[in-house]
């Protein structure tokens, strides 16, 4: 292949750098709004109950609560792990259990402590890849993993939610998530429909086939979900009773919009939308939306401790770098 001379070369890489701009360009807008409004709702949330819930929440942390915490945070990351692995070997990517669970918790102490919330799931997904050489799959596999977490734990809130909301003062909540997943099936029906969208989705099933083929890999998705999302429920009580709240079903319930909430990618470091959620489910259950804030406060912090085995593991794999 000819070599291009330096006038074409400095041509191709202004191009180049003309076409990367304004994606990026557009990349950092997004992240900036995001960060700004999980900001603006921590912000309104405060003016509304004042910092007293949220000082309360972080006093109310205890050494057991902590236990609890780390305990909670690695029944979940094996769970996590699992699912992973289970994901990735369905797209033929080797990943050991040791491995998998390491890189679990990086990248959730990445999430938690950077901005955007996914940027140590970006690592996860770059760092398998690299060490396959297959970047592509190894970021489909980390996506895939998180969508079908997400999905389960959508049922499963729906389902819990269901017969406790109905009924109850959290029946606003459960009309609003019905109402929402409906909106979000009649879009899927509808793409399916269309030529353009249907291509895009038989491409999409099409490379999920051989993760959603397998019967066992599909039990293990779910089995794995559902214990993530029971093991931060779980966390969330914790918190609650750490505030000195009573142990009730509202409590877990409120936990799931809590945990639903989160899930939302407006937020800063996880903060945002959870505290509002946290103030206006505890406002419906009759605990009151101070008492929401400051055990969200509670989680939060919890959250982040539980986390912080995934900064020994970065440490140690920045001492391995030559």
């Amino acid at each position: 292949m000819a070599a291009l001379n330096p006038v074409s070369e400095r041509h191709a890489a202004g191009r180049i750098a003309t076409t990367a701009d304004p994606a990026s360009a557009r990349r950092r807008i997004r992240l900036v709004v995001r960060l700004a409004a999980g900001g603006a709702i921590v912000v309104a949330t405060a003016l509304v109950v004042g910092f007293g819930p949220f000082l309360r929440g972080i006093a109310a942390i205890s050494p057991p609560s902590i236990l609890a915490a780390l305990i909670l945070s690695a029944i979940a990351t094996a769970a996590a792990a699992w699912r992973w692995r289970t994901v990735a070997t369905g797209y033929g990517l080797p990943l050991t259990r040791h491995a998998a669970f390491a890189a679990c918790y990086r990248s959730q102490f990445l999430n938690a402590v950077l901005p955007a919330g996914i940027l140590g799931d970006v690592h996860r997904a770059w760092a398998h890849g690299q060490a396959h050489a297959r970047l592509g799959a190894a970021a489909r596999a980390v996506v895939v993993e998180r969508a079908l977490g997400q999905v389960v734990q959508i049922a499963l809130t729906l389902a819990v939610l269901l017969p406790l909301g109905l009924g109850s003062p959290l029946e606003p909540v459960v009309w609003g998530a019905g109402a929402l997943t409906a909106l979000l099936a009649a879009a899927v029906a509808i793409a399916a429909i269309l030529p353009r969208p249907r291509r895009l989705l038989q491409r999409e099933y099409a490379l999920l086939r051989p993760v959603l083929a397998r019967p066992g890999a599909l039990l293990a998705i779910v089995l794995t979900s559902i214990v993530v999302v029971a093991a931060h429920v779980t966390l969330f009580v914790v918190a609650g009773l750490a505030v000195g709240l009573p142990l009730r079903s509202g409590l877990a319930a409120a936990g799931l919009v809590v945990l639903a909430a989160s899930a939302i990618p407006v937020n800063v470091g996880g903060w945002g939308p959870r505290e509002a959620a946290a103030g206006a489910a505890f406002g419906l259950v009759g605990l009151g939306a101070a008492a929401g804030v400051a055990t969200s406060t509670a989680f939060g912090v919890l959250a982040l401790v539980a986390v912080a085995p995934g900064a020994v593991v970065l440490l140690a794999g920045w001492r391995r770098r030559p």
